[in-house]
């Protein structure tokens, strides 16, 4: 399957409030339109996870980002535009999302995505992507395709061809938060 066919399918299957697997800039993720409340509820039940924890979802774009927060700090776009590799930040007033990838604050964790896939996909989509790792909470995180269990791979509704072949082992982001008022913490480094 080439490479446009495959985002068109999971693009057909995203828009229709399906779950997909894919990869992501860092490692395989589980997906699905972060504006469907219906689609992210089915995450949580496939991965066995509390819907009191929160989601992170990918932008193709930054300049999307004022469409689901409600104000960017300035340092934000300083740490988004020097960052050379993936980095995910958590912003207060997050806005038009489902409400359960919220944290319990009402704030969301955006990652800007370098993967042509996921970049593609969120452009011909038109949406934010849910990205939770593809496994049952408390597993490992898988890095590679095969260390996908077989219960993710049967449950979800499209699993992308796009490097299942690649033994490149990438790592989760590192994740910073910013609070209200401009101040920010480092979650994971």
């Amino acid at each position: 399957m080439s490479f446009q066919d495959d985002v068109i399918k999971a693009g057909g299957i995203v828009k229709k409030g399906g779950i997909i697997l894919y990869p992501t800039d860092t490692i395989w993720g589980i997906g699905c339109d972060a504006t469907n409340i219906k689609a992210v509820q089915r995450i949580y039940e496939i991965k066995k996870r509390e819907d009191s924890k929160s989601m992170l979802i990918l932008l193709d774009d930054a300049g999307k980002l004022s469409r689901y927060v409600r104000e960017v700090p300035e340092i934000a776009w300083q740490l988004i535009e020097v960052s050379d590799a993936p980095l995910t930040i958590i912003y207060p007033g997050a806005k038009n999302l489902a409400s359960s990838i919220l944290g319990e604050d009402g704030s969301i964790g955006i990652r800007i995505t370098s993967d042509p896939f996921c970049r593609e996909l969120i452009k011909k989509t038109g949406v934010p992507l849910v990205s939770s790792s593809a496994n049952i909470s408390g597993a490992p995180s898988p890095a590679i395709f095969d260390e996908i269990s077989c219960e993710i791979r049967e449950i979800v509704d499209y699993i992308v061809n796009w490097r299942q072949d690649d033994q490149i082992r990438y790592k989760p982001s590192p994740i910073i938060k910013f609070e209200n008022g401009g101040t920010f913490r480092i979650i994971r480094k």
